[in-house]
């Protein structure tokens, strides 16, 4: 067996990324960023007005109240563009072009307007480059702003369309296959009979490729027969860059996947894992280069399996400079037990105290069949192997699950 960070590097380094594509802004959200963001001008572009008020020369305005000749007016998208001289002031509104000479901003509140609009009363002292954001301030031209490699947030997309990146490119969608087996299993609209239960882990892998951007397919159920398992991979193979099934990677009798990925002579990286739930993890490379993952075939197994290794291979096909769910530090609402020879991954839910720290509250599971417990679990505890009972009030490390 090896470590949960073993197999996490052997998928990083069996995994390729894909070509990149181009995509409308409008589509790019959520996507890995394929190029380097650049700004192609200064932000902002001329000295701008953070304000309503009168754009003026501070040194005019030292001993109020003043009075000065309102010469022009300065509004957003339509500026004045000559230049202000000794006792003038220019009405301007907040993101606005201040005019060149004018080197403050006077709010409004602070001032009142004489004869008709044409002179102003500035009542406070202002000192120079008040209000006024000065032109590059923000950024500058040919600087950098966004890496490649990292997902486009709703946050990103005003950058790039400061920057004139009508379109970006970003990592190939990978395609992605997924199935389970078992003889015991029947669709969702079907009720099941003696002996039977129905399938959710379909959609349960479905639903987690989709939200690592994977275009999927979700294909039939297969029996625990190793001919029609090795057909049906053999199969999905040819149209997708992963396969992943769910059952028949234990010890059992009837688990097949193994023999099967023997009999299409799969190259095989690993199949077992010092994890729980989900030690009978399967990943390999099926001739012609699709990847294959074999995961065990108990509900949170699946759920924590994929978020862990085939997660990490679809986000790293895609270019992802992290394509690892990100650590983080949590105080632990109470205690729980670690296993002894494989390290733990316990459903927990996540929240924040009213001292600002983040909490792990772990769940009643009742292990890995335990779908409906782990239906609340925003996160994951990582438990190191042998660590017997961890305390209340102790800091552990999290990782939280996509939603």
């Amino acid at each position: 067996m090896i470590s949960v960070a073993e197999a996490i590097q052997i998928v990083r380094n069996q995994t390729t990324p894909l070509p990149s594509e181009r995509v409308p802004i409008g589509r790019a959200l959520g996507r890995i960023l394929a190029q380097d963001i650049v700004a192609d001008s200064d932000l902002p572009p001329f000295d701008r007005a953070q304000m309503d008020g009168y754009a003026l020369r501070a040194a005019d305005v030292g001993e109020p109240p003043v009075r000065l000749r309102i010469v022009g007016e300065s509004a957003a998208g339509r500026g004045w563009h000559n230049e202000l001289q000794t006792g003038e002031a220019v009405r301007i509104m907040t993101g606005a072009p201040v005019p060149a000479g004018a080197d403050a901003v006077q709010q409004v509140e602070l001032s009142h307007e004489l004869r008709d609009g044409t002179v102003v009363e500035i009542l406070e002292a202002v000192e120079t480059g008040r209000s006024i954001v000065s032109r590059g301030k923000e950024i500058k031209e040919g600087t950098t702003v966004l890496r490649a490699g990292i997902p486009i947030t709703s946050q990103m997309i005003a950058v790039l369309a400061s920057f004139g990146y009508a379109e970006v490119s970003v990592g190939q969608t990978p395609r992605v296959a997924v199935f389970a087996t078992g003889t015991e299993l029947v669709d969702v609209d079907e009720k099941p009979g003696r002996d039977q239960i129905r399938d959710s882990n379909n959609y349960t892998l479905e639903a987690y490729a989709r939200l690592a951007n994977a275009s999927v397919e979700r294909l039939p159920l297969t029996a625990d027969e190793p001919a029609s398992l090795a057909r049906r991979i053999k199969t999905a193979a040819k149209d997708a860059d992963v396969v992943i099934t769910s059952g028949g990677v234990s010890m059992g009798i009837y688990d097949f996947t193994k023999s099967a990925l023997k009999e299409l002579e799969a190259e095989i990286f690993f199949e077992k894992v010092t994890l729980k739930p989900g030690k009978p993890t399967v990943f390999g490379r099926l001739p012609g280069g699709t990847l294959i993952f074999g995961l065990p075939g108990n509900p949170v197994s699946v759920s924590v399996t994929f978020n862990l290794f085939a997660r990490t291979a679809i986000w790293a096909m895609q270019g992802a400079n992290e394509p690892v769910l990100k650590p983080e530090t949590a105080v632990l609402a109470k205690s729980i037990k670690s296993a002894k020879d494989r390290e733990t991954y316990f459903p927990a839910q996540l929240f924040t105290n009213d001292d600002g720290q983040l909490v792990a509250f772990p769940l009643n599971w009742g292990g890995s069949s335990d779908f409906v417990a782990f239906a609340s679990a925003t996160a994951l505890i990582h438990l190191r192997a042998g660590g017997g009972m961890v305390e209340a009030d102790s800091l552990v490390k999290v990782l939280r699950l996509p939603q």
